[in-house]
């Protein structure tokens, strides 16, 4: 076997669902292997001022959300300039219990065009980035169990050099276009150009200004320099409950998801 000397967990995860599993899976696979794993996130601007550049000496675990059934739009230019240096690799990616349509197969193709070999992956959940009640609390204690079950047969398989790469996932080829969300008449209508309102509760702390991954919350809290892609970090992690979005279809589709996907999606593994 290709000799493994260190363990990566790469992750783009706004609201810390996705660091949640990628950081538990590479922490599983280096007490298994004896090896040591440090985190890289790529979340917030300044951490995507290098481009992703990897050894041929590391397993990289690999995770992102999913946004509309995909990969995020917005990173696939900067995904598209990483080099995985012959490395092995893990692809994650982490659905707000509705679906991962072809969020998976995506990133495993990324992952294999810029030279990581997949010989493991999976789908975990998440709460859902527009809600409280869609996949809440999660990933929880189950979730954590499937992830380091993940991790122990990906890290036999490479001991044991009994893995297949790349490794075989659900997803369609040609991918799926993305999700496009529906108003109460039936009739689709993007979202990109929707931002979160700004309640008097809010106490200009800043918090928003540093948790966004887009840098697109001005300094002053109350306006936008940039696009908002609905990571629901701003929302969540405002500790005055001050940001909130009113948009007539973006509430609509937030309820549609809730009453539609109220059970329990489980985690899929590949090995």
């Amino acid at each position: 076997m290709k000799r493994i000397s260190r363990i990566a967990a790469v992750y783009f995860s706004p609201t810390g669902t996705t660091k949640k599993i990628t950081e538990t899976i590479a922490e599983e696979c280096s007490r298994r292997m004896q090896l040591p794993w440090k985190a890289h996130s790529f979340t917030l601007p300044s951490e995507r001022q290098e481009i992703l550049h990897f050894p041929s000496n590391v397993l990289i675990i690999f995770g992102v959300p999913v946004y509309a059934g995909r990969v995020p739009n917005f990173l696939l230019s900067y995904l598209n300039q990483s080099e995985g240096g012959e490395a092995f690799g893990i692809p994650v990616v982490v659905y707000g219990n509705r679906n991962y349509d072809d969020a998976l197969i995506e990133l495993r193709d990324i992952m294999e065009m810029h030279h990581i070999h997949t010989i493991a992956g999976g789908a975990f959940i998440g709460e859902h980035s527009f809600s409280y009640t869609l996949g809440k609390g999660r990933p929880d204690k189950a979730d954590l169990v499937q992830a380091r079950s993940l991790a122990d047969s990906a890290a036999s398989s490479l001991l044991t050099e009994t893995y297949a790469t790349p490794i075989q996932v659900k997803g369609n080829i040609p991918y799926r276009p993305y999700y496009i969300p529906q108003k109460k008449d039936g009739t689709q209508k993007k979202i990109t150009s929707v931002f979160p309102k700004i309640s008097s509760e809010c106490t200009n702390c800043g918090r928003c200004v540093h948790l966004c991954p887009m840098g697109s919350i001005a300094d002053d809290c109350h306006s936008y320099t940039s696009f908002c892609i609905k990571c629901g970090a701003c929302v969540k992690g405002c500790p005055a409950g001050a940001r909130y979005y009113d948009d007539e279809t973006y509430l609509y589709h937030k309820k549609a998801l809730e009453q539609e996907f109220i059970r329990r999606a489980e985690p899929e593994l590949f090995i």
